[in-house]
């Protein structure tokens, strides 16, 4: 079937902000053809281009980090403290169609790089802007990370604990990438709305808002006054039909039987139990409460007592809900990661063909652009600048005033 080569074709964004949740959303829209250019600032780039060399991430001499949230895009160097710099950024976002940008709402005022500042430049323009913990409020200029702001301040961090009941700790970008997803969200509706009105826009989101939405369930319940059930640390599983269990090759899975009125007799079938689900014990959702310990133990006995893929067959034959609780060693050689487009390939020079994480949006018969290797610091100063009417000899005045920078 013919597909239209990238929904995004011909989509100019202007990718100027910092480390991840900004710049991700960008990647997302340069996944489907949209043309990125990153602006990073002298003398050393984004942060983010060695992330994975600092202390507690994974260690490799390649930069995964950079890798994963600037695949696709051109770089160009400015230093927006200097006039003429800040002049070449106005002439690129005249021209562009999304300005994205993730700076304390005090250094876009420095800058003069708010919306207000902007849209006189390019009323069609979409300015995306994410922020810590929103515009407003005491903390609106705070400055934050994820595992600050959405992992944290959420409520989520403390309320997903480790089996001592301590809090358990965020992983490099957990919030921030999810936070991307929702602000691209918000850039194909601003641009939806011009489609309708030919008029630009500012569209927002925040790693707390992000965070609050995903710990949403419990901030609901919470906001009506609900009693939370209380585990102690180590304590066996609240709802045994809810939970996770080893089997008998030291694999572990999990279960989750939302509609247990229809599914545990099923459940039953497939431990080759089925006078369980008649038994005055659990044979209704009050008695299984009752006698949570007592199920609780059944399971684990019969779960440990044969391998993962035993499980596996059965799960499938009786329609149970589950999943196995892989490494992450065993996780990225899942091939479903593969079959349902999580994990795809491409030619990177220099290390051959490798595999990266694609964004988690699809669209039917719209090409999804293949990977391309990210810039290196610079490399595309000299032809974005061009692109904009500058010439050879202003380019190079540009940059021997410092106010650009080229590989």
């Amino acid at each position: 079937m013919k597909t239209d080569g990238g929904v995004l074709t011909g989509l100019k964004v202007i990718d100027c902000a910092t480390y991840v949740a900004g710049p991700a959303a960008a990647t997302i829209l340069s996944d489907f053809g949209a043309d990125v250019i990153k602006v990073e600032r002298p003398p050393d780039g984004d942060l983010w281009r060695t992330f994975s060399s600092v202390p507690g991430y994974p260690s490799t001499d390649f930069h995964y980090t950079w890798l994963l949230t600037s695949r696709n895009k051109r770089s160009i160097v400015l230093d927006l403290i200097k006039p003429a710099g800040r002049d070449a950024l106005l002439k690129l976002v005249a021209g562009a169609d999304v300005f994205v940008t993730n700076f304390q709402l005090s250094l876009l005022a420095k800058f003069q790089l708010t919306w207000d500042d902007l849209s006189r430049v390019n009323p069609r323009l979409v300015y995306a802007l994410i922020t810590g913990y929103g515009e407003k409020g005491a903390d609106a200029d705070a400055p934050a990370f994820d595992g600050l702001a959405y992992w944290a301040r959420s409520g989520l961090m403390t309320s997903v604990t480790g089996a001592d009941g301590t809090p358990a700790g965020a992983r490099p970008a957990m919030g921030d990438h999810p936070t991307a997803a929702t602000l691209f969200g918000a850039i194909m509706l601003g641009l939806y709305r011009r489609e309708r009105t030919g008029k630009g826009s500012k569209v927002s989101t925040s790693l707390m808002a992000a965070g609050a939405y995903a710990n949403s369930v419990d901030i609901q319940a919470k906001l009506c006054a609900a009693q939370f059930p209380q585990r102690k640390p180590g304590a066996r599983p609240l709802n045994p039909l809810i939970a996770a269990y080893p089997s008998s090759d030291q694999h572990a899975m999990i279960i989750a039987l939302l509609d247990p009125e229809r599914e545990f007799v099923r459940l039953c079938q497939a431990l080759d139990e089925p006078e369980l689900a008649t038994s005055p014990l659990f044979a209704t959702h009050e008695a299984r409460v009752e006698n949570a310990a007592e199920l609780h133990a059944i399971l684990l006995s019969q779960f440990e007592s044969k391998p993962l893929s035993h499980w596996r067959e059965k799960f499938r034959t009786y329609d149970i809900k589950w999943s196995p609780l892989p490494t992450l060693d065993e996780a990225v050689r899942d091939p479903q990661m593969r079959d349902c487009g999580a994990i795809t390939n491409f030619e990177y020079p220099g290390h051959g063909v490798i595999e990266t994480v694609s964004s988690p949006i699809f669209v039917a018969d719209s090409e999804k652009q293949k990977p391309r290797t990210p810039p290196d610091y610079g490399a595309h100063t000299r032809e974005v600048l061009k692109e904009v009417g500058y010439s050879a000899a202003e380019i190079d005045r540009l940059i021997q005033s410092g106010a650009a920078a080229a590989k």
